[in-house]
């Protein structure tokens, strides 16, 4: 495997400063838009919209400076007359650019789109919006190859390539550029869906600018008190727990796999004693190659696998046929597949201004070093942040970022019961905010719910309706976990 890209992947989903950015105050652009298609990272599925670009100032306070420019699609309503207030998707990461990260996953947001158009626009340092971007050596940092020291260096050398000046990369410069859209575009109001690091934009969005917030939808939450990273490897832990003490509970899984948390641990230090070396074909081009197997690849496989109900009924399968069995091959091709899958996905140096501003500041050095140190990715990827985030700047931070929130504004919460970074602890701190909110938990499932066509339903029932009264979820109680793989013919019938 090439190292490159696998820091990027543990940092994708974790999620002061000087004062508060203000939005250049003056009559709002107007945005031009032509046909164009958008399309996934892979360019695999595309769709058609309509694009423009939008030019902000990159530091908000000197509007006559450098200047970026915002990449905008909007993904026409179905009706010949839309409602007037569409639905923003907003991305995770920190990273995501929205226009990638969503076009595959348009058809989840069909029943919205009857009615209303869909605006996708790429957050400032990601996707098409002045992407900032890092080259990190891969499956080094979580494997614990590379010590703090060598991750300051890479830093320093990544900010003397970047473009601009990426302290002005923050949440709170982004939630003006937001608005800055939101009105070159004509919306008085409008409806927003945070997905995951996308749950902070939203929320703060409605922080500053409620007036013209209709109804927020956020799925695998990151409250406002929130600071990302030293829970990361905890979070990741419990969930990995979970998924094997639900085998534990389940005859068959447990005939089939009696102590797939032991199989785990005992790979996980062999590997970390020596790596494997094996030939095997590419899961994605079928060509041969050869591949050492390290601790790096059982860790991103375990973790990523466990963001996903299917990745998780397949884990205790694949942990044992490299532990009891020998065969690292279906462990390296689902390395090899979740890498391929997030190259590029994820813009790491817009990741480090928001982490390295928002939340490194507020790290603490009396946290339980021990748990951390325990579970299976252990302070590697702490430590990291931390060195990291001591070289590079940072940037305008609302002083109200991590302050609770206190709204009227209606709101549906969306957790999975074994979200292995966003649990759904997180999303009942938030819904502590709304005087109108509904939570939906669902049992056994990852991060990210709108995959799940009850939730979709329910969705577009919330947002036609703009508010939480009288919503029916009843759904959402019949959803339950996939149940586990016992070989790789799949689930027994």
């Amino acid at each position: 495997m090439q190292r490159r890209r696998l820091p990027a992947l543990l940092l994708a989903a974790v999620l002061g400063a000087p004062a508060a950015a203000t939005p250049a105050k003056g009559p709002a652009a107007h945005l031009e838009l032509t046909p164009c298609r958008i399309s996934d990272q892979q360019g695999l599925r595309s769709v058609a919209a309509r694009c423009g670009r939008l030019a902000v100032a990159e530091n908000p306070d000197a509007p006559a400076g450098r200047r970026l420019e915002l990449a905008v699609a909007v993904v026409p309503a179905i009706a010949t007359r839309a409602a007037p207030d569409p639905l923003f998707l907003l991305a995770g990461g920190p990273g995501q650019g929205a226009r990638a990260a969503f076009a595959a996953h348009l058809d989840a947001f069909a029943g919205v789109r009857r009615e209303r158009d869909l605006v996708l626009v790429d957050q400032r340092g990601t996707g098409d919006s002045n992407r900032l971007d890092c080259d990190f050596p891969e499956d080094s940092w979580e494997a614990g190859d590379l010590p703090p020291a060598e991750l300051a260096r890479l830093a320093r050398d990544c900010l003397a390539q970047l473009p601009g000046q990426p302290a002005f990369y923050t949440t709170s410069v982004a939630v003006g550029d937001l608005d800055a859209v939101r009105a070159a575009l004509g919306y008085e109001r409008i409806n927003l869906f945070g997905a995951s690091y996308g749950t902070r934009v939203a929320q703060h969005y409605a922080r500053r600018f409620p007036e013209h917030v209709r109804t927020l939808t956020l799925d695998a939450v990151a409250h406002p008190q929130l600071v990302l990273g030293p829970a990361i490897a905890l979070e990741a832990q419990r969930a990995l727990d979970a998924i094997f003490a639900r085998c534990a509970a389940d005859p068959a899984c447990a005939q089939r796999f009696p102590d797939p948390g032991g199989q785990f641990r005992a790979l996980l230090a062999r590997l970390r004693r020596a790596p494997v070396s094996l030939r095997l074909p590419d899961p994605v081009t079928g060509a041969e190659r050869d591949l050492e197997v390290g601790a790096g690849h059982l860790v991103i496989m375990a973790r990523m696998l466990s963001y996903s109900g299917f990745g998780a009924a397949l884990l205790p399968l694949v942990i044992d046929e490299a532990q009891a069995r020998g065969n690292l091959v279906p462990l390296a091709a689902q390395a090899l597949l979740i890498a391929n899958q997030f190259e590029g996905a994820f813009a790491l140096g817009m990741h480090n201004s928001v982490v390295c501003s928002e939340d490194a500041a507020h790290y603490a050095d009396d946290f339980d070093r021990a748990a951390l140190e325990q579970s299976y990715l252990g302070s590697t990827l702490y430590d990291g942040l931390v060195a990291l985030c001591a070289v590079w700047p940072r940037g305008p931070v609302d002083p109200d970022l991590h302050a609770p929130l206190r709204s009227d504004i209606p709101v549906l919460l969306l957790s999975g019961e074994a979200d292995p970074v966003t649990p759904p602890a997180y999303a009942t701190a938030a819904a502590a905010a709304f005087s109108r909110h509904r939570h939906l938990v669902l049992a056994g499932q990852g991060h990210g719910q709108i995959g799940a066509t009850c939730v979709q339903r329910v969705l577009r029932a919330f947002i036609a309706a703009g508010d939480v009264a009288g919503l029916d979820t009843r759904c959402a109680d019949e959803i339950r976990p996939r149940p586990f793989f016992l070989s790789f013919a799949g689930p027994p019938p």
